[in-house]
């Protein structure tokens, strides 16, 4: 083939690989097919120097084919393998596999074309890469090797000896690794190689996750591992598919020890899991009133304060007086309510109650506020701000939840228990008749919203003395 042949058969290469960059989408692909097409470009101009006369008449056509070689190789490779419309590379023939058969084809084709010149420098030439590039081709064959075994793909999260990272990418010098701070960690292969991998995406996705936590040995451990798991299923992050583990680990000095273990979908959210357990652990046992002993290194002592004292009693009493339900009462009486009920706190997002559940209390907000949604759309009903009350329902009659309760903020509630109030009924005469219009009235606002005047009116009519009845069956009055 004459050297006008040639450069019309570069040309038409060059033209081809042009339009195939204008068609594909992937970078990856992009990338080496620009490659080709500056290696065709390099052929045609050194096809015209010969044309014209310039340079050694043997080398440099002998140059120019071997880099017409080079780029037709990649350019066939790059797109026989790879995906054209996605970023990355194929999953069966990662980057690296590429390089290397692109270059073993080459050296093949090299050999043939430039056997004599080859073989006169390839003995020098071993030795001295040899020596200069010993750290790189040590990578080079450990990322092979990676990608061979394929112990971690791209987007696995892996610890490789003290480096833990979510996989970006794997080159044939180092492997790269995304941090939880958000760094780059470059690791070069032959040091993953020479290091154990811990893979914490395979072979399964989700990922458990222990904790330990002590109790006080006046806790019973069945007591402990209820308010776990009542704790446990208010963490989004858990994954509620998977039953949790909790197992009483050890006898401790001074706490009862357990190992928590639960299952999360994405390691990268390890820490936002820990701490949303650890704290929807401490909410919850603060309300069961289960310690978390304090660490016993040194001889101290300290005055044990009550979980309600006198003035949070009193402060509740004054507050049950706002609600409409016990406006009626005496200050005696609130204040005997108020230190027969129960005082909890909860965190913020935390289900107070839940729809479809028993219920048998009623709860006050104290301190900060709710809101009642549906499930399972989630739709939010109504908010509550202290002062406010809900579940009086499931008190008085003993109806299931009817709505999800959650805390807005961080908010205190005073629990008012059925038994709490078939007592206060029986010291109080005309208390059930006031609650049930009170509640009878509340009803039909919310009916209003969602019914015609006429089926409001009517409901209004006959609530009151139908409540009434429910409620003296249920309190047994």
């Amino acid at each position: 083939m004459n050297v006008s042949n040639l450069i019309l058969a570069g040309a038409v290469a060059l033209v081809l690989t042009l339009a195939l960059l204008a068609a594909v989408r992937s970078r990856f692909v992009r990338g080496r097919l620009t490659f080709s097409a500056w290696l065709f470009l390099a052929f045609i101009g050194l096809e015209l120097a010969v044309a014209q006369g310039l340079g050694d008449t043997t080398v440099v056509p002998a140059i120019a084919r071997l880099a017409f070689v080079l780029a037709l190789v990649n350019l066939v490779i790059a797109l026989l393998v790879n995906p054209w419309r996605e970023n990355r590379p194929s999953d069966r023939f990662p980057a690296i596999v590429q390089d290397v058969t692109v270059l073993a084809l080459f050296l093949v084709i090299a050999t043939v074309l430039m056997r004599e010149q080859l073989l006169a420098t390839s003995a020098v030439g071993a030795v001295v890469v040899g020596f200069a590039l010993q750290d790189t081709l040590g990578n080079f064959f450990a990322g092979l090797a990676i990608q061979i075994e394929k112990p971690f793909r791209v987007g696995h999260w892996i610890k490789i000896g003290d480096n833990e990272g979510k996989v970006q990418e794997v080159t044939w010098r180092a492997t790269k690794l995304l941090t939880k701070d958000g760094q780059f960690l470059i690791l070069p292969n032959s040091v993953v190689s020479g290091e154990s991998v811990l893979n914490y995406s395979e072979p399964t996705v989700p990922t458990r996750i222990d904790i330990d936590v002590g109790t006080s040995y006046m806790t019973p451990p069945n007591d402990v591992r209820a308010a776990i798991r009542r704790a446990l299923a208010d963490v989004p992050l858990v994954m509620q598919s998977i039953e949790p583990q909790i197992h009483l680990n050890n006898f401790g000095a001074s706490s009862l020890d357990f190992k928590v273990r639960f299952w999360i979908e994405d390691y990268g959210l390890e820490l936002e899991a820990r701490d949303q357990v650890r704290t929807k652990i401490w909410y919850e046992f603060r309300r069961q009133n289960i310690e978390i002993p304090w660490p016993i290194q040194i001889e101290y002592s300290r005055e044990e304060q009550p979980a309600r004292t006198e003035a949070h009693v009193v402060a509740a009493a004054e507050q049950l007086a706002g609600v409409d339900l016990f406006a009626t009462l005496s200050s005696e009486a609130r204040l005997s309510l108020s230190r027969s009920a129960s005082d909890h706190l909860f965190a913020a997002g935390e289900a107070i109650v839940r729809q479809g559940d028993h219920g048998s209390s009623m709860f006050v907000v104290l301190k900060g506020a709710v809101r009642v949604v549906l499930e399972p759309s989630g739709q939010e009903v109504a908010s509550i701000a202290a002062g406010g009350f809900f579940g009086e329902m499931s008190m008085l009659t003993g109806d299931a939840r009817t709505a999800t309760v959650r805390a807005v903020t961080d908010a205190q509630v005073l629990e008012i228990a059925a038994d709490d109030m078939r007592r206060l009924a029986q010291a109080t005469p005309g208390l059930l008749e006031h609650i049930s219009q009170v509640v009878a009235a509340r009803r039909v606002g919310l009916a209003q919203a969602e019914a015609t005047a006429a089926a409001a009116a009517t409901a209004q009519s006959h609530a009151p003395q139908s409540l009434l009845a429910r409620i003296q069956a249920y309190l047994r009055l």
